[in-house]
């Protein structure tokens, strides 16, 4: 094969993963994605000069999410599935990796941007007792965060 039928290949390959909107890259990208807490240093610690450990709450997550997918995080209690999802929209500050959405890294958006993101994106925590309030019906649950950002009608 020659070199030139090998680019042409590329940019075939390139042209069919484009979507609708013409992206040719993933709506959302995740890179290397990291949120640590710290524990408070103790006497010891400062006596013995030692770096207080590390918490690794989300610890090296990549993914891509496609215009139209929906992706799910699943896994046992405690392993960072609610971390991740709040630091990818930007509820928690990352401690490493990149968040871009649309190509733009979330860190270097204006509020408004954020704002728009945040209304593009979704989350259901896996606690209905954080999610659903008892005295709100499913159907007001649900509608509340559309309402929140002007998205559809009552």
């Amino acid at each position: 094969m020659s070199e030139r039928a090998g680019t042409r290949d590329d940019s075939e390959k390139r042209a069919a993963q484009r979507d609708d909107a013409g992206r040719s890259g993933p709506l959302l990208r995740v890179r290397d994605l990291e949120k640590y807490y710290y524990e408070r240093e103790s006497l010891l610690d400062a006596v013995l000069r030692r770096d207080p450990t590390p918490v690794k709450a989300v610890d090296g997550v990549s993914f891509d999410v496609r215009e139209g997918e929906t992706l799910g995080l699943v896994g046992e209690s405690g392993c960072g599935k609610s971390t991740t999802g709040e630091t990818v929209l930007g509820l928690r500050e990352a401690t490493g990796g990149t968040v871009s959405f649309d190509g733009t890294p979330l860190d270097e958006m204006t509020d408004a941007e954020r704002t728009a993101f945040r209304r593009e994106a979704g989350i259901v925590f896996q606690d209905p007792f954080s999610s659903l309030d008892p005295r709100m019906t499913v159907g007001r649950s649900v509608r509340e965060p559309l309402d929140v950002h002007g998205v559809g009608t009552e």
